[in-house]
């Protein structure tokens, strides 16, 4: 099995860190900017990407401050198998950021940052940011 790599993003995020883990961590939230659709029972979430579901467990939730995603699939490594949300506060500037935790092949690096890049576009867009 092919070792992935981590792949750790920060983005400046113009909004209070309320309604962002709003976004981050709902299905209806999760919905408008991440994936498709967002189907919930209990903790588990289904991320719906056109013909693609992808199960992923909800651990790790602080409220206002992180949650992280680990996918239910057998096949993957269990250190390498989440992505996770850790919103950061500027005590002085009060600057709300982003971090963004994911794992992609050494080869699809470059690609999985670009997608980030372009959901974390649209989500910054969503909440005026």
């Amino acid at each position: 099995m092919a070792e992935k790599s981590k792949l750790q993003l920060e983005y400046i995020i113009n909004c209070s860190p309320k309604v962002l883990f709003n976004r981050l961590s709902t299905a209806s939230g999760l919905c408008e900017w991440f994936a498709d659709d967002v189907r919930v029972k209990g903790n588990l979430f289904t991320f719906v990407w056109e013909d693609n579901d992808q199960v992923a467990e909800k651990k790790n939730h602080k409220e206002n401050k992180t949650v992280r995603y680990e996918w239910l699939d057998e096949d993957m490594d269990k250190e390498e198998n989440y992505f996770e949300f850790v919103i950061a506060q500027d005590d002085l500037t009060n600057d709300v950021s982003l971090l963004v935790t994911d794992f992609a092949d050494k080869d699809e690096l470059e690609s999985t940052t670009d997608l980030w890049n372009t959901q974390i576009t649209k989500l910054k867009q969503l909440l005026g940011s």
